[in-house]
């Protein structure tokens, strides 16, 4: 007779939701904020639209 409890396992959706979301939110951290002086930037505007995008995206498939 096994009297251990059973292991308990988190979805493996769960689990991949909670990681993209570190990721999104490590990745936010990884890119400074946008200064008056790079507003201007196309590049700079470039890469935080992109980041903004793909955080919605990454937050949406956690649902």
């Amino acid at each position: 007779m096994n009297l251990s409890p059973a292991p308990t396992f988190e979805p493996i959706s769960d689990y991949v939701a909670e990681l993209q979301l570190h990721m999104a939110l490590q990745a936010r951290n990884l890119l400074p904020n946008i200064d008056e002086s790079e507003a201007g930037d196309p590049r700079t505007q470039l890469l935080h639209e992109t980041q903004a995008q793909l955080e919605k995206l990454i937050s949406r498939q956690g649902r």
